[in-house]
Formats: structure tokens, C-alpha cells, sequence
């Protein structure tokens, strides 16, 4: 009996799966990440497995419906496909890779942003207890798939083929998806970000706080402050949640962002360093070859010379 119940659920996993993958399909044009009339759904294809690339995980849930992808956090590596999903609670710079895709079989992955709001709403007006677990956990857990979260993707995804029904639908549906994962295993981690007065919160501040003033020296006495911390708790709290300490993490952000200027501007490497911060060209040049794996110019000529795609 088990078993048969099992066999079921497996099959309306699979079939959920495939009928999400061809809706994914049916609204990505070409490969790469494209918005959607759904504003904070985007939907990420890829004939290819990538090159590793560098990028900012916003606060969202990415759903794989074919394919699978590696990220790697600091030092650790996760790695998820088609049977699990990826919660990213807060602003983490990770390295992704693409490791199983194909002209015949796409990657294809779906991103719900989110802000701490909605979850904090959620949680206010639910008559559940989410689980709560103390200390502090990653913001970035990878979730084993289950049929009811991918019922509620599958309905906001079809809103595309209904546009004129997303002003209405799309807000519930995104609502249901959010308390899916709430309800999940390892909800209790997105839950620790959005209660107010949390370290995890807190932590959740200041990472806002050096995405918006990278380019600004970074004084952890200050930051700490702000956040109402001690120095030494800022750093632990900050590690626990971003595997990386408050340096390492504005490091990443500035040379990500170095990079996308270049990328987009006619800069000299020298100036580009200049406006994420660096006073000193050598130490740009040295930290941005030591993160990407060539100097400035050697790697945008690299980069420009090849297909790029940001996924």
C-alpha cells in the first residue's frame, strides 16, 4: 500500500514537472534569464552546461524543472535539479555552474523573488506555528520538491498564457507559493529573517546596508552599531549566515560589480576599480584575478570574445 501511494505521488511529481517544463519552454525565446508580465517571476533557459559564473542571489526561491545546476556559498557547494528546490533568504554572491542541459533537453528553472514583508505577513495571519529552531542557519538551503509547492508554481506560471488574470490571481498564487515553503522542512530558516528583532535580521540589515555602500570603506564598529550588535557578534552571526565574514562578502560585491561595469562601459580597469571602491589599481587588478581568474582587461576581452550568458 505504501508503495502504491508512493508510485502516485511520484507520478504526479513527474507529471508536474513536465507540464511546467513546457511552459517554461513555450515563454523563453533564447537562452538565458527573462522577466515575465509577473514581476517577480522570471524564468532562466540554457541549451548548454555553463562556465562557472559569478552572481548575486536576490531573495528567491528557484525552482529547476529540468536540468540541474551547482552553487557554491564561501566554501560550500550545493547542487540541486529537478527533485529539489533552492530557498535564497537573503543578498548572497555565489559562483552557479550549469551541469546538466542540452539542445534537446534545456535547463529550465523558474525564480520567484520575495521580500521579508511577505513572509512576515504570512506568518502573522497563519494560524500554524512554523517550526522555529534556535541559532542561526544559512541563507541559502537547498529543499526536496514536493507536489503542493509545484501545484502553486504551475498555476502562477499558466497565469502567462491568461495575462489579463495576473493583477488578480498572480498576488494569491505567489501568497500559496510563499507559504508552501513556509510550511516546508526548512521553512523555519526563511521564517528567522523576517522576524523582527531576530539576529537573523539583524544580519539581513546589514547585508542591505554594505550592498548599498560598497563602494564606502567598511568599518565593522559602525556596522555593528547599526544593526545594534557587538563586533564580535556581527562577525559570528554574519558567517553563520553568509559562510563569509563582512569584508570577504563587500569583497565579492565590489569585484562583481567592477565586473559588470566593464562589461557594460567603456571603462579603464583602474577607473572601474575606482568607483566600487579601490584606491589602489594594483590591489583591484591582484584581488579581481584572484576571484576571476585573469586581470580586468584579460578577462572582459575573455568574456566579450566568448558567448556570455548571465544565468
Amino acid at each position: 500500500m505504501e508503495k502504491r501511494i508512493y508510485n502516485i505521488k511520484n507520478y504526479k511529481l513527474c507529471n508536474q514537472q513536465r507540464r511546467l517544463a513546457s511552459l517554461v519552454e513555450k515563454f523563453t525565446y533564447r537562452d538565458g534569464f527573462q522577466s515575465t508580465d509577473i514581476p517577480s517571476l522570471d524564468l532562466i533557459r540554457a541549451s548548454n552546461i555553463s562556465e562557472t559564473l559569478h552572481s548575486i542571489y536576490i531573495p528567491s526561491i528557484c525552482v529547476i524543472v529540468q536540468g540541474a545546476k551547482t552553487v557554491i556559498l564561501g566554501k560550500e557547494s550545493y547542487r540541486y535539479d529537478a527533485n529539489s528546490y533552492l530557498v535564497a533568504s537573503v543578498n548572497l554572491p555565489i559562483i552557479g555552474k550549469i551541469i546538466e542541459a542540452s539542445p534537446d533537453h534545456p535547463y529550465l528553472c523558474v525564480r520567484l523573488s520575495f521580500n521579508s514583508d511577505q513572509i512576515l505577513d504570512i506568518i502573522k495571519e497563519s494560524k500554524q506555528n512554523f517550526e522555529e529552531k534556535p541559532g542561526l542557519e544559512r541563507g541559502l538551503t537547498v529543499t526536496k520538491g514536493n507536489a503542493s509547492l509545484l501545484d502553486a508554481l504551475l498555476r502562477l506560471v499558466s497565469l502567462l498564457e491568461t495575462p489579463e488574470e495576473i493583477p488578480v490571481l498572480a498576488p494569491l498564487f505567489i501568497r500559496e507559493i510563499l507559504y508552501r515553503v513556509l510550511q516546508d522542512k526548512h521553512g523555519y530558516i526563511l521564517k528567522q529573517f523576517a522576524v523582527i528583532g531576530s539576529h537573523a535580521r539583524a544580519i539581513s540589515k546589514a547585508i542591505n546596508l554594505i550592498n548599498n555602500n560598497f563602494e564606502k570603506p567598511l568599518r565593522i564598529d559602525e556596522l555593528a552599531n547599526e544593526i545594534n550588535m557587538s563586533s564580535s557578534s556581527l562577525h559570528h552571526c554574519f558567517k553563520k549566515v553568509t559562510a563569509m565574514s563582512p569584508l570577504q562578502y563587500q569583497k565579492q560585491i565590489r569585484l562583481q560589480e567592477a565586473r559588470r561595469l566593464l562589461l557594460s562601459e567603456v571603462l579603464e580597469a583602474a577607473e572601474a576599480g575606482y568607483k566600487v571602491g579601490y584606491e589602489s589599481p594594483s590591489q583591484f587588478s591582484r584581488e579581481y584575478a584572484r576571484m576571476f581568474g585573469l586581470p580586468p582587461i584579460s578577462d572582459i576581452k575573455r568574456i566579450k570574445d566568448s558567448i556570455y550568458i548571465n544565468f
